[in-house]
């Protein structure tokens, strides 16, 4: 068949076409906003990508249209699609009817860390030889690709809250049937598509009642939200994790350093294993418990884990080290939520001690476009030395505010060619700078490196 992704540049959508080529389809699409990494990974597996969402990308007919979640009516490709009578199908469906009958899906959901925690459970399983498939929300570095089919019976999915498509408004992790479920953490995000924390929690008690009996729920032990959708009702035992030593739970951690990068892993309060390796933050730790639950569900031991996670090489743009100029470190990172921005800069912190930390921060998701987040930013990010708000075109509010109530040294910024100058001038040997945005962020991370130079 030959099928045509709309929005194929997108996370999901992107790792999706890898699967449907690796099926024995043709694979082509169409996206506004071409950068990479996932152009780049899409071009080299040679899929044709298409500049725009004009009708024209549909001529000659596609077999089957695929619609990701970016579309809306009105768009030129999505109207002549729908007026023509195209068959067209929403991309966790065609996941759920084409990849995942007959597997035991391992979901990933929460409103951080799925990204990660996916890949980090899918570098697990591989390390076991269980040849797991995998899509994952990101490029991974273990990995040639950010999906594949796999070859065994195990499949790994990052099961986003987001919704499916324009015509189906269900969280896209409805479609999956988790057989092994990962709920990390739960707080209101995406203000566009959701009205409070309640609309999401109820999405989640929706994921909640398609994971069977036999299977497993995974869940931490501090997070009333995810307690409050079990509440609703629950059919599935719950397997609960602790960044601490605790007897009580199945799995908990006793941290041996500060950053994360190092800690033991405890089953009932005994010592198992333990994990070092080159991730920071406590929801770094959190991560790996719930990767290692999730592992010992298919039946890999929790020292088999914990020698896989030692090994682990992360994922692009979750802290990624771009660069290190003049000993001046260049990191890209996708936080687009105080809590995550707050998380990764407490681990550089601790990683850094008292070097200097810059934090260079685009507010580019819808929910930070829309303001609803506004009110926490500047304690977000009160661990960084220096913070540059970037101002871009578009965004509703004004960030002055943010800035006058920060703690640390901050500053608002509405051009890039500013931000690199001020970094240029005024970071020295020893600093880390952290540019955080969930796009491409004008090719500022790029552009930095080589003013640096």
């Amino acid at each position: 068949m030959h099928l045509h992704i709309l929005g194929i540049c997108g996370t999901f959508m992107g790792s999706l076409a890898l699967l449907a080529r690796d099926l024995g389809h043709k694979v082509t699409g169409s996206d506004a906003n071409v950068y990479p990494p996932m152009s780049t990974q899409l071009e080299h597996a040679g899929i044709e990508l298409m500049q725009g969402y004009d009708r024209s990308h549909l001529q000659p007919h596609p077999d089957l249209v695929i619609v990701g979640n970016a579309m809306k009516r009105g768009i030129d490709a999505v109207e002549y699609m729908l007026n023509a009578g195209l068959p067209y199908i929403s991309g966790p469906q065609f996941l759920a009817d084409h990849v995942l009958q007959g597997k035991h899906v391992l979901g990933v959901a929460g409103t951080h860390g799925k990204t990660t925690t996916t890949t980090m459970l899918a570098w697990v399983l591989d390390q076991a030889g269980l040849n797991p498939g995998f899509l994952i929300g990101g490029v991974p570095l273990g990995f040639s690709e950010s999906a594949r089919l796999g070859g065994g019976q195990y499949f790994c999915v990052e099961a986003d809250e987001y919704d499916s498509a324009f015509f189906d408004k269900r969280s896209k992790f409805v479609h999956y049937h988790p057989k092994t479920a990962i709920l990390n953490n739960l707080e209101f995000d995406h203000a566009d598509i959701f009205d409070d924390l309640a609309a999401i929690q109820k999405q989640f008690h929706h994921l909640v009642r398609t994971i069977p009996s036999e299977g497993c729920i995974i869940a931490p032990i501090t997070e009333t939200h995810i307690d409050e959708v079990l509440d609703m009702g629950c059919w599935t035992p719950v397997v609960r994790t602790s960044l601490n030593p605790n007897p009580d739970v199945a799995l908990s951690a006793e941290q041996l350093s500060a950053d994360g990068s190092h800690f033991k892993v405890l089953e009932h309060g005994v010592v198992k294993a333990e994990v070092q390796w080159s991730m920071t933050g406590q929801h770094s730790v959190a991560n790996a418990l719930a990767t290692i639950a999730a592992a010992q569900h298919v039946g890999v031991s929790i020292e088999q884990a914990c020698q896989a996670l030692s090994n682990f090489g992360g994922v692009k743009r979750r802290m990624e080290l771009l660069g290190t100029v003049h000993g001046i470190e260049v990191y890209d990172d996708f936080a687009h939520h105080p809590t995550a921005i707050e998380t990764t800069l407490d681990g550089t912190r601790k990683r850094l001690g008292e070097r200097k930390l810059w934090a260079i921060i685009e507010p580019r998701s819808n929910t930070m476009r829309m303001g609803s987040h506004k009110e926490g930013l500047a304690q977000s990010a009160r661990l960084a030395d220096e913070v540059i708000w970037y101002q871009p075109e578009g965004l509703d509010w004004d960030l002055q505010p943010v800035v006058d109530a920060a703690t640390n040294h901050a500053q608002v910024s509405r051009s890039l060619d500013e931000i690199i100058n001020r970094i240029v001038n005024e970071a020295g040997e020893g600093d880390a700078v952290v540019i955080m945005s969930n796009g491409g962020f004008g090719g500022l991370h790029q552009k930095l490196l080589n003013a640096l130079k």
